[in-house]
């Protein structure tokens, strides 16, 4: 049986632990509808055979700008630096997308260029933000290795110059699937993490 001083003790930490979620994680239900709406883009990639420049292009530009919306979104709810962080974040892939619709050069290399670009952000950002909340979320590790493997992913397309549409399109698909799985796991997460940092009501 808990004492009120033992009661007073842990309420400045539970406020703690409150703020930091709400300042640093997204609504719980957002991660996962958007890890459930990766994870269908992931398998619409895989079950079409794009052969063509052009429809990678489009492909790559709808995810891109789908990515972009995304954080938008994000930026609404976020706070401090993180927003700022997220508006650029948001801009980058936009106009990746842009660039991918409007025709990176007509050439595969081109266009493995762009992705590289836009995989390097996307892996840096989630790397940092891993690396901030290792503390209020316990599977932290989850996004940074998915950040991980994204910069990894975006190096590799920097020093591609071979014409293989069938690559091109798997990292595509990599990236939704990374996407879809972290979002996924860290939903339910960020679900336990913020009703834990908010107070039972009064009885």
């Amino acid at each position: 049986m808990s004492t009120p001083h033992a009661e007073r003790a842990a309420a400045p930490s539970l406020g703690l632990r409150g703020s930091l979620a709400r300042t640093f994680l997204p609504p719980w239900w957002l991660a996962l509808i958007t890890g459930i709406a990766w994870t269908l883009v992931a398998i619409i990639l895989l079950r079409f055979d794009y052969t063509s420049v052009y429809s990678i292009s489009l492909l790559f530009g709808f995810v891109a700008i789908a990515a972009g919306t995304l954080e938008f979104t994000a930026l609404f709810m976020a706070t401090g630096w993180w927003k700022l962080l997220h508006a650029v974040l948001a801009i980058v892939y936009i106009v990746a997308g842009v660039i991918a619709f409007i025709s990176p050069g007509n050439t595969f290399a081109a266009l493995a260029a762009v992705f590289s670009f836009f995989l390097v952000f996307a892996g840096t950002f989630d790397i940092i933000f891993a690396i901030s909340v290792r503390r209020q979320i316990e599977v932290w590790w989850l996004q940074l290795v998915g950040g991980i493997i994204e910069l990894g992913l975006g190096f590799w397309a920097a020093g591609y110059y071979g014409r293989s549409a069938v690559l091109l399109v798997a990292w595509v698909a990599a990236f939704a699937v990374i996407r879809g799985v972290r979002d996924i796991v860290l939903a339910f997460r960020i679900r336990d993490v913020q009703h834990e940092g908010t107070p039972a009501p009064a009885m």
